[in-house]
């Protein structure tokens, strides 16, 4: 699936292709967190870095966090836009906040990294979503396939 993002100003337009479009997945780490703002969880998805194409690059900054994690901002208006993982060459992980696309309702909501989250953003649980302290050990791209939405 082709998704289209951008930033609040609209200084940074982006494309990349997704064959695990879904954001199902809320991460409520401090990283997260405090880099995404919002009520406390980020969802992003998994999209190829390969097909990444960004109009506006020049107004793009980066925070290089210490678990080698890189996020991509708009410098002018602060919009998260994307993150990278130095170990996952092929990867990037759109910020479903950033993305323009009209994106699919999950089945089913993972909230990770709970045991991080303030009493103030405790996960609202659905009644067929998981919540983990830590992190899953479902991939994205297995998640997909379980459910049988992962494209191509």
């Amino acid at each position: 699936m082709l998704l289209e993002g951008s930033c609040h100003c609209g200084a940074v337009r982006f494309s990349v292709e997704s064959p695990t479009p879904v954001p199902y997945r809320r991460c409520y780490c401090a990283r997260c967190r405090k880099t995404a703002g919002g009520t406390g969880a980020a969802a992003n998805v998994l999209a190829q870095a390969s097909t990444l194409r960004v109009e506006g690059a020049d107004a793009l900054t980066e925070y290089a966090a210490a678990d080698t994690t890189r996020t991509r901002f708009c410098a002018r208006c602060g919009s998260a836009l994307w993150l990278t993982i130095d170990s996952a060459t092929d990867a990037v992980y759109p910020f479903a906040s950033a993305l323009d696309t009209p994106l699919p309702e999950a089945p089913e909501r993972v909230h990770v990294f709970t045991a991080e989250a303030p009493a103030w953003a405790r996960p609202a649980r659905g009644p067929d979503d998981q919540v983990v302290e830590r992190n899953t050990p479902e991939s994205i791209d297995a998640w997909h396939r379980r459910h049988r939405l992962r494209e191509i």
